[in-house]
């Protein structure tokens, strides 16, 4: 018997600790419904990895939709191994809130596929961009036959000698979407290539770009682009945060905006991709596109009487509540924690997506301030060496206000 022959968790599991003479009692310990995974998330498991899950907030988010506003608090389920995390994040969290809540902006991109064509030179290029473009609604619907959940919503051709690139943009509602739009993208492509005789060498030819950083995915977008913002007050800013507004700029200009430029970063941020990756795991995302929601850049600005203006913008970030790990029973009760878990045609995947903007902000805030008031070693020393918080009042009220 061999790993790929053996039909059960537990069997596999055995073997895999009589192959490798070591103990994966830990690994597994796991809840009844955890095997469902086996069937749809990961082939030849074996059991479970725990990530520890902590909860920061809440958060008050101002939800601008159709000219209407409305306030929500959100409590966010953080999966993470890095000390510290969860109380930076938490104290963003009360920062924002004490400002009257920060407000966030959804726009739907679409998630993308695209393919590359090979043909015989330049002429048959052109022509093969302009069938493409001339066949769009043939096209959408050879797309939308596919899935009643799926609409393809544009496309962009670029041409490179006998190589022609594709990138097809797509509604996809409630779910991140990329299975659909890989299926919707080859039943379009054996449209192409039967009324056209031009080849497809890859279905997926790196013009996504998917999981991967892209100054295309940057400039032009990929599943939302989210947007949040808050204007900080000189008290909470001296009360929470313990800095002042002059003293978060300058740390922002020399961090987010030199330095990255110094170093040749596609990200002008501090750190999206922590507070990104630790929603991701807990809410079932997909962790491969946390280098995508690493894109991004944040601005601040002081303001009158003291204040801080401090922005967040997410080009790329791909994000659903319906379809791969998002049905896993823990990953669903965190979807649930935030009131979006399931299908809402389109509107729960867009409140997530301003959740996470919202979550990023609170993150980018309570760095920034922590290096501003250069308490940030002294606080991963505390909190991230097995030593509780409360034995350190300071950093208890630095972390948390």
């Amino acid at each position: 018997m061999n790993i790929r022959t053996c039909k059960t968790i537990q069997g596999r599991r055995k073997l895999v600790e009589k192959l490798c003479k070591t103990g994966l009692s830990n690994i597994g310990m796991y809840p009844a419904e955890a095997e469902r995974a086996s069937f749809k998330n990961c082939e030849n498991m074996i059991g479970v990895t725990h990530v520890p899950l902590g909860i920061a907030g809440p958060i008050r988010i101002t939800s601008c939709r159709m000219s209407r506003v409305a306030c929500h608090d959100y409590y966010l389920p953080l999966a993470t191994t890095e000390g510290a995390l969860v109380a930076s994040v938490n104290r963003g969290c009360k920062a924002i809130s004490e400002s009257g809540g920060s407000t966030v902006f959804v726009e739907e991109v679409g998630v993308t596929r695209g393919p590359v064509f090979k043909t015989t030179g330049l002429g048959q290029s052109m022509a093969l961009k302009k069938w493409i473009e001339d066949h769009e609604r043939e096209l959408q619907k050879s797309a939308q036959v596919t899935s009643a959940h799926l609409t393809l919503k544009k496309f962009g051709i670029r041409i490179a000698g006998r190589y022609v690139f594709v990138r097809f943009y797509f509604d996809t509602q409630d779910a991140m979407g990329m299975n659909m739009a890989t299926i919707a993208a080859s039943a379009m492509v054996r449209v192409i290539e039967k009324a056209t005789h031009v080849h497809c060498v890859s279905l997926a030819g790196n013009f996504d770009v998917d999981k991967k950083p892209s100054w295309l995915n940057a400039l032009s977008g990929r599943g939302k682009r989210v947007w949040a913002e808050v204007t900080l007050s000189k008290r909470t800013l001296k009360d929470t945060l313990k800095t002042t507004a002059r003293r978060m700029y300058e740390t922002w200009i020399a961090k987010c905006m030199v330095g990255s430029a110094m170093s040749g970063s596609m990200g002008y941020n501090a750190q999206f991709a922590n507070v990104i990756a630790s929603l991701f795991i807990a809410t079932g995302q997909d962790p491969g596109h946390v280098v995508e929601g690493s894109l991004g850049v944040t601005t601040t600005e002081v303001v009158e009487a003291g204040g801080l203006s401090v922005s967040v913008y997410l080009p790329d970030l791909m994000v659903g509540t319906v379809g791969g790990g998002t049905g896993l029973a823990a990953q669903r009760e965190a979807l649930a924690l935030l009131g979006v878990a399931g299908g809402n045609k389109g509107k729960n995947a867009q409140t997530f997506a301003g959740i996470v903007a919202a979550a990023v902000l609170a993150g980018e805030i309570s760095l920034l301030a922590s290096l501003s008031e250069g308490t940030l070693a002294a606080a991963h020393k505390r909190l991230a060496r097995g030593k509780r918080m409360t034995n350190d009042k300071s950093i208890n009220k630095q972390m948390n206000g």
